[in-house]
């Protein structure tokens, strides 16, 4: 026996079971729900601009978003998913709110644009503003500021003399994005916002003033809630359905393959270990989806081990040795094996593409899941079971499932 490998193949275990204990109660409780598991709703949203014969461009609908963003954060709603889709869609994710009917009136309220004076009262308006003219440009100091550019001269001289040297707040609906002072009458229609911005903040700033003349008005298209008890009723029953089922999984393995099985059961406890590593430092939402991709791949991972061990026991029932019949049966399963997880990654990732919402979580998730089983199921696997065999601990046939009897040549 080779005691050198032995002990490394147990110190091996002990430090990927140690480090699965201590850290997994805290990445499952770090992981963020979806709607469909903690409770709240969902909303696709149409977008048409409220001036008729406006265009819908990419910018507006974007900057759009960021403004329900924007609301969902100062409504207290933790981590909304809010997304474009296509030419004149978003779509809202707000998960674990009470009161949904307050929510979905304000979040489709037009984004408004708004110059105020010292009293609140709003003396422009964005559409007030010719549409693309705000750009950044650079003073004497090489500090950037921001060019804009009125339509109405007149009414913009009466507004900067009405409030010569005091500030003119810019709003974004109630959220304050600067307030310059007036230091001129302007009477061009022309002026420059200055002050302590960095380029990102001015640009930034130029373009909101830019689609000031082009906000949006939301229309439901679909909207689909789900109650928090619900929710939490779907995850305990999924999560229990798939923990039965991977003990169900590793007794098999273990009956069937003996140490093989013990193997597959360390690497498939290291995956799944593993894949909420990487949906923690990916900071991924779970869903139902999710959940299920989570199981198939465990699936996967299974199938990866059988198609190993079976070409191990075929091996040894024609008569090679041990340590023959592993490197045999490992090289010979391994071209299967990946042939099989590249079709997988392949058909997740079309449907990554031509997907949307949960699809892609899936089709992610899959990806990942699939990756991951390659790494511990093939690879991580080998390596223990090598480890395993050269300790010449487990020398006799049955302690990978085949009886002496089933050997040819005996």
């Amino acid at each position: 026996m080779d005691i050198k490998r032995i002990i490394a193949f147990l110190a091996i275990v002990v430090v990927v079971f140690t480090s699965v204990a201590i850290t997994s109660p805290q990445l499952v409780r770090s992981i963020k729900l979806g709607l469909d598991l903690k409770g709240g709703f969902e909303i696709l949203y149409v977008a048409e601009p409220i001036e008729a014969g406006k265009p819908v461009t990419m910018d507006s609908l974007k900057q759009t978003a960021s403004s329900l963003e924007k609301r969902a954060d100062d409504l207290g709603i933790a981590e909304p998913e809010i997304t474009t889709e296509g030419n004149d869609r978003i779509r809202v994710k707000l998960a674990g709110v009470a009161n949904e009917e307050e929510v979905r009136k304000i979040m489709k309220e037009p984004a408004e644009l708004t110059f105020r004076g010292p009293d609140g009262t709003k003396e422009m308006i964005g559409s007030d503003f010719v549409e693309g003219a705000a750009k950044v440009e650079f003073d004497q100091g090489n500090r950037p500021n921001i060019s804009i550019q009125v339509k109405d001269k007149e009414k913009f001289r009466k507004v900067t003399e009405k409030l010569l040297g005091k500030p003119l707040a810019i709003y974004l609906n109630e959220n304050q994005l600067s307030a310059p002072t007036v230091q001129q009458v302007l009477s061009d229609g022309r002026a420059s916002i200055s002050g302590n911005y960095t380029f990102d903040e001015a640009k930034k700033l130029a373009d909101t003033i830019n689609l000031g003349a082009l906000p949006l008005k939301l229309t439901e298209k679909y909207t689909q809630s789900v109650g928090a008890t619900l929710g939490q009723l779907s995850l305990h029953q999924t999560v229990e359905a798939g923990i039965i089922g991977s003990v169900l999984i590793l007794i098999f393995m273990l009956l069937l393959y003996r140490i093989p099985g013990v193997v597959a059961a360390i690497t498939i406890i290291t995956y799944a270990w593993l894949l909420l590593l990487v949906f923690d430092l990916l900071n991924a939402t779970l869903t139902l989806p999710g959940i299920a991709a989570f199981i198939l791949g465990i699936g996967i991972a299974v199938d990866a081990n059988i198609i190993t061990y079976e070409r191990i026991k075929e091996e040894i029932r024609s008569g090679k040795s041990i340590l023959s019949s592993l490197r045999s049966g490992s090289k010979h399963s391994f071209r299967t094996i990946m042939d099989a997880n590249i079709t997988n990654i392949i058909a997740s990732s079309v449907l990554y593409t031509i997907g949307n919402g949960a699809i892609r979580g899936f089709a992610l998730i899959t990806i990942l899941s699939t990756i991951l089983s390659i790494v511990t199921n093939v690879f991580f696997a080998r390596f223990l079971i090598h480890l395993l065999i050269r300790g010449n601990l487990f020398k006799k046939p049955g302690y990978f499932g085949v009886k002496e009897s089933e050997i040819r040549g005996l």
